[in-house]
């Protein structure tokens, strides 16, 4: 009789595949709780970043994402996740149970499982060639599904988010608490989170949008021609919690299928920790009819690239709170 479940060893290399995920500052703000036929996935406030994320709203987007990791993870070893979000009014931590029906992995789930894999957030500059506008159309229309929307951002429309953008930065280095919670979660040599200095360029003075400015910049940078990314923005009709997890699973499904396609990506989401440079995108890109949760900049690194250093990771039992096991299965 086939098994219900997975085994707890193949269940901790899921974990470990989900917790892959881009969070806000990697700083990879869940835990999992294994039950007897389940597992459930909880945010984790202690993670919480006050001032680069005051609602939280972002902790909840990199959740949604690890979530979605772990779909694409279980699917790979042979297993649908069976997702119920926010199960418990009473503890809004309580993001979603995950339970387990057999699958057989299809090479679209072994194509994911190898984005995921490889899956990085590159903060160089892209390269100007054209990236197919099925490319874009294929990513959005897959990543959609998972109950946000994708909203491609062309010029000039691009040109809306340029003074979010550099308002966030000039008011963040204005910002005492801002910039001392930026040097706790990056620079350095990071051993398990945070965002390491060989990861992050020197800020692009040709760059119209200028990325956020991270602690201790060592990653080298040739390109001197302004960034030639396309964004994407992830959006959501309302936004309450559902909505933020919904666009984290969304956000990881865009990552993972440019991933595939051979593009590169990151997220970019540092004036939506402001509230009313929150609303200036939401008023000037998406004409007031849905809210911004995350956005992403796409395209193509220059040919002969070095490789970037791999993010760090939490080890995945530090972020497990039980593990009962019954016959190295979890019981059903």
């Amino acid at each position: 009789m086939a098994p219900l479940a997975p085994t707890t060893d193949t269940l901790k290399i899921a974990l470990e595949m989900a917790g892959r995920a881009p969070s806000i500052h990697n700083t990879q703000p869940w835990r999992w709780r294994i039950r007897d036929h389940a597992v459930e996935l909880w945010a984790d406030p202690s993670r919480h970043l006050a001032s680069s994320d005051p609602t939280q709203g972002k902790l909840i987007v990199s959740c949604g994402a690890a979530l979605h990791h772990l779909r694409v993870a279980l699917a790979v070893l042979g297993w649908s996740a069976l997702v119920t979000h926010l199960p418990d009014p009473d503890e809004p931590d309580h993001l979603a149970t995950i339970e387990f029906e057999p699958h057989e992995p299809t090479q679209a789930d072994i194509d994911l499982g190898a984005a995921l894999l490889q899956r990085h957030t590159d903060r160089r500059g892209f390269r100007s060639w054209e990236i197919p506008s099925g490319h874009i159309k294929t990513i959005s229309t897959r990543a959609a599904k998972f109950g946000a929307v994708v909203r491609h951002v062309p010029d000039p429309l691009r040109l809306r988010l340029v003074r979010p953008f550099q308002d966030a930065v000039r008011r963040h280095a204005e910002d005492s608490e801002y910039q001392h919670e930026l040097a706790e979660w990056s620079g350095g040599r990071r051993a398990e989170d945070g965002v390491p200095a060989a990861n992050v360029p020197q800020p692009h003075q040709v760059d119209q949008i200028p990325a956020r400015v991270f602690a201790d910049a060592e990653l080298i940078d040739e390109l001197d021609q302004p960034d030639a990314a396309e964004w994407v923005v992830i959006c959501t009709p309302y936004d309450d919690r559902r909505s933020q997890l919904r666009a984290g699973e969304t956000t990881s499904a865009l990552l993972l299928e440019a991933t595939r396609l051979g593009l590169s990506s990151g997220l970019q989401t540092e004036p939506l920790g402001l509230p009313e440079l929150r609303d200036d995108i939401r008023s000037a890109v998406l004409y007031d009819c849905a809210f911004p949760q995350a956005m992403i900049r796409i395209g193509w690194v220059p040919t002969g690239s070095a490789p970037l250093a791999p993010t760090p990771r939490r080890p995945v039992e530090s972020m497990i709170d039980a593990y009962p096991v019954q016959d190295n299965r979890l019981r059903v």
